[in-house]
């Protein structure tokens, strides 16, 4: 029995680490496309249910031409650099209350953040 328990353990313990390995290999632009995609782009000018996301790294909140923010986004008065993209892409009411995101609830895995901001850096 206690064989049995070992090799069971192994077992899992391979298929979570080519679980691991397997979403390390994930690009950016796929966890974007999986997390994001649905209210936003990437490409400058494309507006969706959310603003385009082209240039965010170093853009005030708030501030694409063309997008009806909340208000709680005109007022937030921060720039969105990496630190600031990974805590509200990780609870966007914990940034900004009173946000437009609904219902998005955020993003719970860092490595899948910092791939996301890294492509988006990128655009």
């Amino acid at each position: 029995m206690h064989i049995l328990v070992v090799a069971a353990a192994l077992l899992l313990s391979a298929s979570l680490s080519e679980a691991a390995s397997a979403a390390e290999d994930v690009s950016g632009e796929q966890l974007f496309n999986n997390n994001c995609r649905t209210c936003h782009s990437w490409k400058e000018g494309d507006n969706r249910l959310g603003p385009s996301l082209h240039g965010v790294v170093g853009r005030k909140a708030g501030s694409v031409n063309g997008f009806n923010y909340s208000q709680s986004m005109k007022q937030a008065n921060l720039t969105w650099d990496e630190g600031t993209l990974d805590k509200f892409i990780t609870n966007p009411d914990g940034v900004v209350q009173n946000n437009n995101m609904k219902p998005f609830t955020g993003v719970g895995d860092q490595a899948t953040r910092q791939k996301i901001i890294e492509f988006l850096k990128s655009k």
